[in-house]
Formats: structure tokens, sequence, C-alpha cells
């Protein structure tokens, strides 16, 4: 059987970021929702993987899955490949960070901690995403008001502690296919790391929302992929 999608939102945002995406592909899509992370104590990776295991636990038995991650839920990959009760075929990781190759990771560097602690509220919780940013960085990202206007409405807040936590790294995670889709800077830079590690990037210029933008080059990358993949194509 031919692999399914699991497309991983980041925590700072949420599942809608990937719905025209998960509307363009071939079933079966699935798309956990991470809206509720930080409504439990830290850390708060736990949580993160355990939601995304349960919605692939979901899948018939011995169903191969395509794990599809964007922005910070690309630290979790180690963790879900490892959690995961289907084989995992492949990882793409779309204008995402990755995990470091044998540390625990952080998840913002000391420089975003710095920038974000004067934006606390007095609930000890941030702004959402998007109003961290100046507008003029902020209204490119989107294609139209009403998508923007789905985003926002459903953007947790978080609290600082999410971005402080240290993400452990499972050995032998990357023993499968994986590649890196970027959209444009900052995510560069990251994108050559992942050409060291002989991994396949292709770039689609954008802002880092590009999904939202251009769903359908984003789910023909996505369904490439799956095609030249033996695994994902059942084909093992």
């Amino acid at each position: 059987m031919d692999a399914a999608f699991v497309l991983v939102h980041s925590p700072s945002v949420g599942p809608a970021t990937w719905t025209p995406v998960a509307e363009r592909l071939p079933g079966p899509v699935l798309v956990p929702s991470l809206l509720d992370v930080a409504d439990s104590p830290p850390p708060f990776w736990p949580r993160v993987v355990e939601l995304v295991r349960k919605a692939i636990s979901e899948l018939p038995a011995g169903q191969p899955v395509i794990v599809a991650v964007h922005s910070n839920a690309g630290l979790f990959v180690p963790l879900i490949v490892e959690a995961s009760t289907r084989p995992v075929a492949g990882c793409v990781f779309v204008d995402a960070a990755l995990p470091a190759r044998t540390e625990a990771t952080p998840v913002a560097p000391p420089e975003l901690i710095r920038f974000l602690e004067p934006k606390l509220g007095d609930d000890g919780r941030l702004p959402q995403w998007t109003a961290w940013w100046d507008e003029a960085d902020v209204a490119p990202m989107f294609p139209d008001p009403e998508t923007r206007r789905r985003v926002e409405a459903e953007q947790p807040r978080l609290p600082l502690s999410y971005y402080r936590q240290l993400i452990p790294v499972a050995p032998g995670w990357d023993r499968r296919p994986c590649a890196y889709l970027l959209f444009g800077p900052p995510y560069d830079e990251v994108a050559e790391d992942a050409r060291g590690r002989g991994w396949d990037v292709t770039e689609i210029p954008g802002h880092h929302l590009h999904e939202l933008v251009d769903p359908d080059a984003v789910a023909a990358h996505l369904i490439a992929f799956r095609e030249k993949d033996p695994q994902a194509k059942g084909l093992h």
C-alpha cells in the first residue's frame, strides 16, 4: 500500500497551515492537531510525540507513513519516528528546523529567547506567533485575508518555557530517505545542513508559510518524494 502522509504543524501555529496541502494530496492524509500542547506542564515534547503517535495508530496495521514537518516541528522528527506504530518510509522537512545530529536540540537559540522575553504577558504566555513580527513581514506570508484570519484564529499563545525546552534526539531515526524543501531565508543555512547530511534539497522560493500560498507545488513535491521511494510505494 502507498504511504500515508502525516503533516505535522509547528506548535507555534496550527493545523490550518497544512490544510490547503492536505486537500491536494491523495489519501490517506493526517494532520494531527498540536494546539493543546502547552496545556500540560513542561517539558512539552512528550505531548507532541504522543499526539502524532496516536493519530498514526489509527491507520491500518502495516500502513507506511511519510512524515512531513514544518518549521520547529522538525525538531520532533526523531522522537516521532521512534514512537510511530507504523513504519516510517521517509521524512520531509518543509522550511523546517533540523534536529541536532546527536545531542538534544534547543527549540530556540539564545538570541530568540532574548527577543521573546519582553513580549511575555502577565499570564506568562507570549502573544500569538504572527504578532511577534512587523506587519510588513507577516502580510506577504498569506495568500489572502481569509486564509490569514483562519490561521491566526487558531494560533496558540505559548509559554516561553516551550522555546526553552531541549528536544532529545533518538538514534537511527534518519536511516530512511529524508529530504528538505526550502522556501527561503533564514532557512537557507538549515537547507545547507540538510545537503551536508546527504539529503535531497529542493527550493520553492517563498516566505515561511509558502505552503499556504502555493499548496499545489508543495503537494506535488510530497507526491514526487513518495513516488521515488520504493518503501513509500509499498514495493519493499
